[in-house]
């Protein structure tokens, strides 16, 4: 059975990131709340590689978008997302994003259009309990990513299994706009 996904820096070590195109999914969590943080890029035909102490930069265009999960409780809820902190922050209004609430009241969005990313863009490396993933642009990513996120939502983020169909359902959406790949 192919490989669907790896850590993307233990892809890069092995030589094994491909450079005709893919989905890299990483992870931004608090470590203070549930507010959680995540960019999806899709990516096709690498010029050039570059790793660095603060990530992995691709000389490539690329499609990104971003989902945010925001805790009931998160004190800036009322705050724009391009607005906030940097580290809670996201380049999109509201207007910008699908949102769904779930039944505990924690919202989960979705870039409405992905970003176009012209030239190069940089994959940060993850540090404490964040991740960088590559998924393989195989027949069924679409169904990987979709399951990766579904049981992320409801396992780690402990969004109820059926809201977290929902929302999954709007990233696949979103993805399925991406213009690479």
């Amino acid at each position: 059975m192919p490989i669907k996904a790896l850590d993307l820096f233990q892809a890069y070590t092995q030589n094994k990131l491909p450079k005709d195109g893919g989905y890299i999914v990483s992870s931004f969590l608090s470590e203070k709340s549930a507010y959680t943080k995540f960019e999806i890029v899709a990516y096709t035909a690498v010029k050039s590689l570059y790793l660095s102490k603060e990530g992995l930069t691709f000389q490539s265009d690329g499609n990104k978008l971003f989902v945010l999960v925001e805790p009931p409780t998160f004190p800036k809820k009322f705050i724009e997302p391009f607005r906030r902190d940097s580290t809670e922050k996201i380049p999109h209004r509201f207007s910008e994003l699908d949102i769904h609430t779930s039944k505990d009241q924690y919202k989960i969005m979705v870039s409405k259009e992905p970003v176009y990313t012209y030239g190069s863009f940089t994959v940060m490396r993850p540090t404490g309990i964040n991740f960088a993933f590559i998924f393989f642009n195989q027949e069924d990513v679409l169904s990987s990513l979709g399951l990766f996120f579904e049981k992320t939502l409801n396992e780690e983020i402990k969004i109820p299994k059926a809201d977290a169909k929902k929302a999954t359902q709007l990233v696949i959406n979103a993805i399925q706009k991406f213009t690479v790949v």
